[in-house]
């Protein structure tokens, strides 16, 4: 390790919506260089422009800010290596390429991909191993001439060793690949355009790089990028070859591994539905960690002072939504009230307010927000908990009208009204009282009286504390809704 100082990176490709698996990976890079006060690069791999846009490269520079993952080298803040877009960096690639066949590290394959599919499924029959089988290895010059007469574009192959490699992953331990498994590959097209195989190494090679933490599932091409770091370590490219671990596989539903396609692997659902930073890297966090045996809350900076990639288990991690959803409450619950009124803000305005704007009343909300915190697990349940305050009417719920309005709801909100009006309206504890009374004049316990005045009142039949949220929306209003559905019962 280069004077001993920790260098990581995360480097991404620009495609689609960040994917939580990836916010993963990013955590785990960034914890580990804040333990060690290393240095976090962040790096974008935009080489393949048929796939990459400007657009998902906003949204990961976005995301990444938002969850507070900050790098120490990178786009927009630069540093020692830059540039840090590997489409700015072509130059590079090319001239180790060109370095890598002057050593005969590599060679120029001129295999069509028809022959080379005929030799995979004649290798396959013969239950050999079917890799590339080194055919352009030792060209002669009259067999290159030959190809190129032909017509033939060559794309450039890095010559793998004869022999086993063995490496110590930091996650599962050692792990030894023996040359049949692993063949001579690409590392640049036929177009000349350099491969992830080339430009991935080399710059973790020019960016001095000490530990990459990366997918389970690039596991295999780790032999290969070792084998590649011998070569440029010769060229003088490399100083050393960077320690590697490997992370567990996140699993969805089913247990198959999340994907791209899969509704609760974007970034951007949980970001939409209210999750915390701090509560979704919590959860993130325990896809392969554990902060404790009996301890899975705790906030990012613990999460830091704690982490190790040795203390990361190779087992796949399954994504289990209800506790991730949890987890995010008890979040919630640790914020002081000025900062949950504030985290709210955007689901008490439009598009997600279902109220009209001049209706939206800044002191009932204050005086709300310390009762609905202890019940929410994500913030967009904001809007159904607390609109009966500021709709003119409450929503209108036909299933939760039904279920509430069981047996003589007319009698039992008639004496509700009554006892309520007659209530001392200075303290839930005097409208739970009426209402009791209520329950009790027709044989009900609270339970059951309460149900029809909350939906007559809210709309709903489950929410906030009921006799909180009547004394905040008034003795007035309250009393007009109650008449709204007695009218409605009579109808």
């Amino acid at each position: 390790m280069a004077n001993g100082t920790i260098r990581v990176r995360f480097c991404p490709s620009p495609t689609g919506n960040p994917h939580v698996g990836l916010v993963r990976t990013a955590l785990f890079n960034w914890a580990f260089a804040r333990h060690h006060q290393g240095t976090m690069v962040f790096r974008i791999e935009d080489t393949d422009a048929a796939r990459d846009s400007e657009e998902s490269y906003t949204q990961l520079l976005d995301s990444l800010r938002w969850l507070g993952l900050d790098w120490d080298e990178g786009p927009e803040i630069g540093g020692p290596h830059a540039p840090y877009r590997q489409s700015q960096r072509m130059d590079v690639y090319r001239d180790v390429a060109d370095r890598l066949l002057d050593a005969g590290r590599a060679y120029r394959c001129y295999c069509t991909t028809e022959e080379l599919e005929t030799r995979r499924d004649a290798a396959r029959a013969a239950g050999r191993p079917s890799g590339y089988d080194g055919h352009c290895r030792e060209l002669t010059a009259e067999q290159t001439e030959a190809y190129q007469a032909e017509g033939r574009e060559a794309i450039v192959r890095f010559r793998m060793p004869d022999e086993p490699i063995t490496f110590t992953d930091l996650v599962r331990g050692e792990l030894t690949f023996t040359p049949d498994n692993v063949p001579d590959y690409g590392i640049v097209r036929a177009n000349g355009f350099p491969l992830y195989t080339l430009v991935n190494p080399v710059d973790d090679a020019l960016m001095e790089i000490t530990h990459v933490l990366r997918g389970e599932d690039l596991l295999s091409s780790t032999p290969r990028q070792i084998a590649l770091y011998k070569a440029l370590i010769d060229l003088g490219v490399a100083k050393e070859i960077p320690a590697f671990g490997h992370l567990p596989y996140v699993m969805g539903e089913g247990n198959k591994k999340l994907s791209k396609r899969d509704p609760q692997a974007s970034l951007n659902l949980y970001r939409e539905r209210g999750f915390l930073p701090e509560g979704l890297l919590n959860y993130l966090s325990l896809l392969g960690w554990s902060f404790s045996a009996d301890q899975d809350v705790f906030t990012v900076p613990e999460m830091v002072e704690r982490f190790e990639i040795a203390d990361v288990n190779a087992n796949p991690a399954r994504f289990d939504l209800k506790k991730a959803e949890s987890i995010n409450g008890d979040h919630i619950r640790m914020l002081d009230v000025k900062a949950f009124t504030a985290a709210c803000e955007p689901w008490l305005r439009a598009p997600h307010a279902n109220w009209a704007p001049e209706d939206f009343d800044q002191a009932a909300w204050e005086a709300i927000a310390p009762h609905a915190q202890t019940r929410l697990t994500v913030l967009s349940e904001i809007t159904a908990n607390v609109d009966f305050l500021f709709r003119r009417e409450p929503v209108e719920d036909e299933a939760s009208w039904q279920k509430a309005m069981k047996g003589d709801p007319a009698a039992l909100l008639t004496t509700a009204r009554a006892t309520l009006e007659a209530a001392d309206w200075s303290s839930p504890e005097s409208l739970k009282e009426a209402v009791l009374a209520a329950g009790e004049e027709h044989g009900l316990k609270l339970g059951k009286a309460q149900a029809p005045v909350r939906v007559a009142v809210t709309g709903r039949t489950v929410g906030l504390p009921l006799f909180e949220s009547l004394e905040i929306l008034g003795k007035e209003r309250t009393l007009a809704r109650i008449d709204a559905a007695l009218a409605k019962l009579a109808a």
